[in-house]
């Protein structure tokens, strides 16, 4: 396994980001703006939703590798680095997930 692809794959996203669009896809999301970014995000993630329910381990893993893909690009768009998604992992990490969303989202008292 490579510990170090998504590292990899967000500075090959950021050297692309300002090549001429008709080079690079990743250019070319970005000439079209944060819309056709997000477009794409809920495309791949409709595909990974139906691959999911489709059985297919290899349709999966092909849908799943096109949306973190697509999400690596969304967040260059807003200049947030990988690094700062595993660190708020890494934060969750251990936590029961009701008590992390609630933490997120403080009921008001009634």
């Amino acid at each position: 396994m490579d510990d170090d692809i998504l590292a990899r794959l967000e500075k090959t996203i950021a050297a692309r980001r300002g090549a001429e669009p008709g080079t690079s896809y990743v250019a070319s999301l970005n000439a079209k703006g944060l819309d056709a970014i997000l477009k794409k995000v809920g495309e791949e993630g409709t595909e990974t939703i139906l691959a999911a329910k489709g059985g297919s381990k290899e349709a999966l893993v092909h849908e799943v590798a096109d949306l973190w893909f697509h999400c690596l690009v969304m967040l260059g768009w807003h200049g947030i680095g990988v690094a700062e998604v595993l660190a708020e992992l890494a934060r969750r990490e251990g936590r029961s997930g009701i008590e992390e969303k609630n933490s997120r989202n403080p009921r008001s008292a009634s």
